[in-house]
């Protein structure tokens, strides 16, 4: 039989970080987690939109648990490689989340003020519990100390798409993640 041969290297990306089999391993592992950690109880899901929206789907179909999902979309990035610093509130929550245990998602724990702005926003509102999942956690681009409950990998410091992750709202729909050609970071026409 002959070797399974892997797929091509995207044209735009400098290499693969994260393979479709990695992530596919860990979200299960993941799932496992989460399972432990929640037992039965009922989860309410806080997923940043727009880069969590695969990781999301994926861990929710790992676990059993009945699940509420609602979504924050905020932006920090726009069309550059470098935070402009301040998060922004686009859409809040829709659920009440008082007394209910709720998981944040998101796809990218890097300088930490995205999720430390929800976190205390969250907490604010009383929830019985709370806890970040991350897919990536990029510990040397942190700004805000704050760490997460759950991490799929650590990464180096480099600019990353893939599974979800951008670069001016493309590259999302890679399978896999991996580092962005330093030519390919400007905005495309």
């Amino acid at each position: 039989m002959p070797a399974k041969k892997s797929p091509a290297l995207h044209p735009d990306l400098a290499s693969v970080l994260v393979t479709k089999a990695q992530i596919s391993r860990r979200v299960k592992s993941l799932g496992r987690e989460l399972k432990r950690i929640y037992g039965d109880e009922e989860i309410t899901v806080v997923a940043i939109m727009n880069g969590a929206i695969l990781f999301t789907a994926d861990l929710l179909r790992e676990i059993d648990n009945a699940v509420r999902l609602d979504c924050i979309r905020t932006t920090s990035y726009g069309n550059a490689t470098e935070s402009h610093g301040t998060p922004k509130l686009v859409h809040g929550l829709t659920l009440d989340v008082t007394d209910r245990h709720v998981l944040i998602v998101d796809d990218i724990l890097d300088t930490g003020r995205t999720l430390s702005l929800i976190a205390s926003m969250i907490r604010g509102m009383q929830p019985a519990s709370l806890r970040v999942c991350v897919l990536l956690d990029k510990k040397g681009r942190r700004v805000v100390p704050f760490e997460a409950d759950l991490v799929g990998f650590q990464i180096p410091d480099k600019f990353v798409v893939g599974y979800g992750l951008d670069f001016a709202e493309r590259y999302r729909n890679l399978t896999h993640i991996g580092v962005l050609k330093t030519s390919r970071q400007k905005v495309h026409a």
